[in-house]
């Protein structure tokens, strides 16, 4: 058994309130005594443009945001998926959106840079992520170790979740973890179904760490940060505001799916 977090946050255009809030987050999840928490993307900043991401940016490894990240899993004493962190390219108008997992001894253990950026235009919204974002090419996962058992989380971010052929290329994994900041536009309609189509096809668990509320540049998330079981069943959801969902992720659940319904095995295309 393993316990984890999800952390939804209504982020902001100032980045040290956002800092503040993540680590009240992610105080309450270590006092829940969860092993894992997953903070939402652009946790660190909603910006008012664009380009704001490109002042807040660091160079993989060194930094504030990575910095804090890093002392609080050491003080909480717990794992730490920090939802997204813009990371340096060598083109000084892009950067990474990149997903960055610390364990609780501050070590960053695994990255993953977005590999599908968002592009949607319609009713007077607009929003093209490739305008100061460059995409990631690498897929990636990473285990924790807890009670002599191994967890493998796979980690995608936000628009990856229409892409189920990126799920399928992870393998197996126990759970895939996916930091977001769906639009209240699309949320509403796609975001429950495509996040338990994902945990059925996978027969895993899922957890979604969303933005959820009307950020001070006017733009409205959707929220319905989501703990998803292998069945499929949503066992928590927050609909919005800041806060947290937690829940006890059980092997045997896991393993009692997919030995009933064994349909990773009857895959023929590969």
């Amino acid at each position: 058994m393993i316990k984890i977090a999800s952390l939804q946050m209504v982020a902001s255009s100032d980045l040290d309130t956002n800092l503040r809030s993540a680590e009240y987050l992610i105080a309450q999840a270590a006092d829940q005594q969860c092993q894992l928490a997953v903070l939402p993307e652009y946790f660190c900043l909603f910006g008012k443009k664009d380009q704001d991401k490109l002042d807040i940016q660091e160079q993989l490894g060194h930094g504030p945001i990575q910095n804090l990240m890093a002392n609080l899993a050491q003080k909480y004493s717990i794992h730490i998926v920090a939802g997204t962190i813009p990371i340096s390219t060598n083109d000084p108008h892009h950067v990474l959106n990149t997903t960055l997992v610390f364990n609780p001894a501050g070590e960053i253990i695994c990255q993953y840079d977005k590999i599908h950026l968002f592009s949607f235009s319609s009713g007077g919204e607009s929003y093209d992520e490739s305008r100061v974002l460059q995409a990631g090419s690498k897929l990636s996962s990473f285990d924790i170790q807890h009670q002599d058992e191994n967890w493998r989380f796979g980690l995608s971010i936000c628009y990856d979740l229409r892409f189920p052929e990126m799920y399928r290329a992870m393998g197996e994994v126990d759970c895939h973890i996916l930091p977001a900041a769906f639009t209240y536009t699309t949320g509403k309609v796609h975001w429950e179904i495509l996040l338990r189509a994902r945990a059925i096809e996978n027969q895993c668990y899922l957890v979604a760490s969303a933005q959820g509320g009307t950020h001070d540049n006017s733009r409205q998330t959707w929220g319905h940060s989501m703990i998803i079981n292998p069945w499929g069943e949503i066992n928590s959801v927050l609909e919005a505001g800041e806060g947290l969902i937690s829940g006890e992720m059980l092997k045997a659940n896991l393993l009692d799916v997919r030995n009933k319904l064994p349909a990773l095995q009857h895959r023929t295309i590969k």
